[in-house]
């Protein structure tokens, strides 16, 4: 039986007395799947550690972190960077993808025994030998902690579906199969159908054990303070993506699971640690939606 887990980047939020994304948004697939199924908090942040994908993903995908996660080694596994005994990478974050590409351009001229490449946006990968070159912090450039790296602690049974970045790259540490498709950008314009396709083929095929899709549109959106586009990425996943995948799943008599792996509050753009609404079916058949109340 094949189990499939779709993780709703940041698309869960605190309630402030108005009505919330997953509250606003038009889902009836979602809404279809809640009514047959259960819905339930989840707590996918211990308590202590840093509020993000890279402490709340690897936990969903099999791993609780004891410690800060190191968000440099996930990225370098996502974008598949091959790092030399000694050597290391950090993630560095700029103010904008314009004083990105001014980093970029400095890093390379004023330290040349390191690579820098861009993530996209404000977000840089710098790898080479400790320590962080001293030409970056100058430059203002605060790397991301050093931190616990994820085990081997799946395998070819378990394929991810997702774009570069923290899923694919814990999942890739973690020994899954991580396939980007086309059109997978991590970002608001996604391609959701694409990933949509994947998922079908992988359930259809049998060959798998358990298939996760991730979606971080919801959270991009919420981190740009825009509420209206966080709604519109929740109403694109139910219908391009959702919908196809849970018909898939009940074709093949598996589990679905929806979740959120953290909040992100679009009046703030912060994420938020509270606990996030998961979606199981086939279920107890509780007839409410897939929101923060009902969970």
């Amino acid at each position: 039986m094949v189990d499939v887990l779709v993780i709703l980047d940041g698309a869960s939020e605190p309630r402030h007395g108005a009505p919330t994304t997953l509250e606003r948004a038009r889902t009836p697939v979602l809404d279809s799947l809640a009514s047959e199924g259960s819905v339930a908090a989840l707590r996918t942040v211990a308590p202590g550690l840093p509020v993000g994908s890279e402490t709340a993903i690897p936990m969903l995908l099999g791993w609780q972190p004891p410690a800060p996660v190191d968000r440099g080694a996930l990225e370098a596994a996502a974008h598949e960077v091959a790092l030399a005994d000694g050597e290391r990478a950090w993630r560095v974050d700029a103010g904008d993808e314009r004083g990105a590409e001014a980093a970029m351009a400095m890093l390379r001229a004023r330290a040349p025994e390191h690579t820098v490449r861009s993530l996209g946006g404000h977000r840089l990968l710098l790898c080479g030998r400790p320590p962080m070159p001293a030409a970056a912090r100058r430059a203002g450039l605060r790397p991301w902690p050093e931190g616990a790296v994820p085990p081997r602690v799946l395998d070819e049974h378990t394929l991810v579906i997702a774009a570069r970045g923290a899923c694919a790259g814990a999942a890739r540490l973690m020994g899954a199969n991580v396939v980007t498709p086309p059109g997978a950008t991590g970002l608001p314009d996604s391609d959701l159908a694409a990933k949509g396709l994947y998922a079908r083929a992988a359930i259809a095929g049998g060959g798998v054990q358990r298939v996760v899709v991730h979606v971080g549109g919801a959270d991009e959106a919420a981190h740009r303070r825009d509420a209206a586009l966080k709604v519109a990425v929740i109403e694109r996943a139910d219908r391009d993506l959702l919908g196809p995948v849970a018909a898939a799943v009940r074709a093949a008599g598996g589990r679905l699971r929806v979740c959120a792996d953290h909040g992100c509050d679009p009046t703030t753009g912060e994420h938020d640690g509270t606990p996030v609404p998961m979606l199981s079916w086939p279920g107890r058949g509780t007839g409410v939606r897939f929101t923060e109340h009902a969970a």
